[in-house]
């Protein structure tokens, strides 16, 4: 029989934050296989999953996968390409054996997640496989949450997007949306405190950095920021109207 690959939302890094239906199924998986953003480096998915889940006895895997820019419609990069294939290689190796694999991802899987991208690789090999996606707390939520901003209310448009965007689709976004959420924002606070400030929205913002973990941040003026080394795992949000 034919093992089931699970895409596992862990949280944003507190394991206190997963869900049950996220320990249950780590649980029963033999194999998990953890995406890690730096080469040789650690997998910060693997450590949330294991601060709450026993991995004794599981196979453990690691695989790097190449933190640079993807163009949906756009052939990715060779490097990011390779990484998706060697990891859809490795895992369908697995379910064909008749092993369940966990591939544990940040936040939520439907929010900029790698697991998607391995799930349309193994597609592309056209072996018959078996997938699962657990949702799980979005770092976008854990934000809101830890800053008591709400996120939208009422008729409010929501809208998230990647901080590295043109600033040119910046602007347009942030004069027709209520909230906007800037995700992968650590290279770009400079250019996004001058655009902010622009449209006079900086009052409005409020950065996290690391939300959830033992040394989070939060930056109420995020013109404080600027110049200063930010953790990759930040995030922004902008409402149109402060609330307080």
């Amino acid at each position: 029989m034919q093992g089931t690959f699970y895409v596992i939302g862990v949280g944003p890094g507190d394991p206190g934050l997963m869900t049950l239906n996220a320990v249950r199924t780590l649980e029963k998986c033999d194999v998990w296989f953890a995406p890690s953003a730096f080469r040789h480096g650690e997998s910060m998915a693997l450590n949330i999953a294991g601060g709450e889940v026993d991995s004794t006895g599981k196979t453990i895997l690691t695989h790097h996968f190449p933190m640079k820019q993807v163009h949906r419609g756009q052939r990715p990069e060779e490097e990011v390409g390779q990484a998706w294939r060697e990891a859809a290689d490795t895992i369908l190796g697995y379910l064909q054996s008749g092993k369940d694999v966990a591939f544990p991802t940040l936040g939520d899987p439907a929010i900029y997640s790698t697991g998607f991208y391995v799930c349309e690789t193994l597609e592309k090999i056209g072996q018959p496989f078996n997938v699962k996606i657990i949702p799980g707390v979005s770092a976008i939520g854990a934000s809101s949450a830890v800053t008591e901003t709400p996120l939208c209310l009422g008729d409010e448009k929501l809208v998230v997007i990647p901080a590295t965007f043109e600033d040119c689709e910046i602007e347009k976004v942030l004069q027709v949306s209520d909230t906007v959420v800037f995700m992968k924002v650590h290279k770009v606070m400079a250019q996004l405190v001058k655009l902010l400030d622009g449209l006079d929205l900086l009052e409005n913002a409020v950065l996290v950095e690391r939300c959830s973990l033992g040394d989070e941040k939060i930056w109420p003026d995020i013109r404080q920021a600027v110049g200063k080394e930010i953790h990759y795992f930040s995030t922004i949000i902008v409402r149109q109207k402060k609330l307080r």
